[in-house]
């Protein structure tokens, strides 16, 4: 689906008349293309007097190519004071502009020492590149040890999401807060702070994403973080289903993609395309967590990753909805969801190391009038998530969900035009989002690199000024 608005604003007439009537201004933004950097400049890294990561993480991400703009001072600034900052000027008088900003704020116990926030950003804030990168890292509240120190630690959260809607130009911010664990934090740090820099997190912004103590593995190639895994994704045959089985297939991973046999043409088009296989099924059937959960282990012998992606509406607002509108939607959504999850478990069919991954939506969270079936159903998907998190984190398997926003697809082409339109500008990037950017965020979230984080709800909105 064509945004008109967004082609018009990046001619040099709508350009005009964006500035002049104070229009919405859509950014071009960058998405990752196999082979790119993680940046498009150097990154500025910064950390408060007794940070815990910086230095480790400086060191990774200089493995990884990242340019630091100021590396020897990477390591001075831990367990230092904090760096202060003016514009860093690099030849003649241009200013040094930045791919990223990073902050490490894990050091603060105290209001008062929030202030070393503001003077590493203020100095720094049109230093940013478009389409650059704003990345805090903070305590999770409920490990602090004092209650000043949960305060100061909350309150990283306004300032990220504040600079999400502050910076524009396509310019991303989030918080990471890290739980203490044994070992090098920054091993099941990497897979987020790679996904978050590159092009693939294009549209996620003001997120606080946790990343706990769980085992990651880091791959051999991080252009192919996915060699070896085997990955189902149902509701395979379209949309955002089709792009996510492109994305994993080039991550490396054998797809087993799923869907009604309806849909099955399209289907085995989208398998065909990626080498994967397909399976007609339908998911609401008495016995179908029984045939998948055999096919999987006559075929595979297990299962490493389960991207539960299929989904319907029956929209009505809750007065004139039927019961059989109700039923379906919560069966398609939430309850097969559950049964396919238990049979997997209860034969062990995930491995330790596996991953469990379910698409959620804003409505989940926000609400959405005419849809108290589907906000019902995708709000019970975050529950899941909550409840299921603990439950295997023993087992070594993680379960997370993306909640994606307004996505251009053949279901919001339909929105009347007045309502997509609002849908479309209501984020910070004034813009609607694409089905690789959901499925970007999956692929991130499925990585054996990030098995320490488990437990999140990742919008992938743009930063939509619905919801939480």
């Amino acid at each position: 689906m064509t945004d008109r608005y967004a082609s018009f604003v990046q001619s040099a007439a709508g350009r005009a008349l964006v500035k002049r009537l104070g229009l919405p201004d859509p950014p071009r933004l960058r998405r990752h293309h196999p082979g790119d950097p993680l940046l498009a400049g150097p990154a500025l890294l910064g950390a408060a007097t007794g940070a815990r990561y910086a230095k480790p993480v400086a060191m990774r991400l200089t493995a990884a190519g990242v340019e630091l703009a100021d590396p020897a001072a990477a390591t001075e600034w831990v367990g230092g004071a904090p760096a202060q900052h003016a514009p860093t000027r690099s030849h003649g008088d241009n200013p040094r502009r930045y791919g990223a900003l990073l902050f490490d704020a894990t050091g603060i116990t105290d209001s008062t020492e929030l202030r070393q926030l503001y003077d590493f950003f203020h100095p720094q804030a049109r230093a940013v590149l478009p389409s650059g990168r704003v990345i805090v890292l903070g305590n999770p509240p409920q490990e602090c040890p004092t209650p000043r120190a949960a305060t100061a630690q909350r309150a990283l959260e306004g300032l990220v999401r504040s600079i999400g809607k502050e910076f524009g130009r396509g310019i991303t911010a989030q918080l990471v807060q890290v739980a203490r664990a044994q070992g090098d934090p920054s091993i099941g740090l990497e897979s987020t702070l790679r996904f978050l820099l590159s092009g693939r997190s294009a549209y996620v912004s003001g997120q606080v994403i946790r990343v706990s103590g769980g085992a990651a593995s880091i791959p051999a190639d991080w252009d192919r973080p996915l060699d070896g895994q085997v990955v189902l994704v149902t509701g395979a045959a379209r949309g955002i289903g089709a792009a996510l089985a492109k994305v994993l297939a080039r991550d490396g991973a054998k797809v087993v993609a799923l869907d009604i046999p309806a849909a099955g043409d399209a289907l085995a088009a989208v398998a065909n395309d990626i080498g994967g296989a397909a399976v007609q099924l339908d998911l609401t059937a008495p016995d179908a967590p029984t045939r998948l959960a055999e096919h999987l282990a006559s075929r595979h012998g297990r299962v490493d990753v389960v991207v539960h992606n299929a989904g319907i509406t029956r929209d009505k607002t809750l007065g004139r909805m039927d019961a059989d509108r109700w039923d379906q939607v919560i069966d398609v959504n939430l309850s097969s969801q559950e049964r396919i999850n238990d049979v997997l478990l209860e034969r062990e069919l995930i491995p330790s190391g596996g991953r469990i991954i379910s698409v959620s939506s804003i409505a989940g969270i926000a609400g959405n009038r005419g849809q108290t079936n589907y906000a019902t159903s995708k709000a019970g998907v975050i529950g899941l998530v909550d409840s299921l998190a603990p439950a295997l984190r023993e087992r070594g398997i993680s379960v997370n969900a993306v909640a994606p926003g307004f996505i251009e697809t053949r279901l919001t082409a339909r929105i009347p035009l007045v309502v997509r339109e609002a849908g479309r500008r209501m984020n910070s990037l004034a813009q609607g989002g694409l089905p690789v950017d959901v499925a970007e965020t999956i692929g991130w979230l499925a990585w054996p690199a990030s098995g320490a984080v488990s437990g999140n709800v990742v919008r992938v909105c743009g930063q939509s000024l619905l919801g939480a």
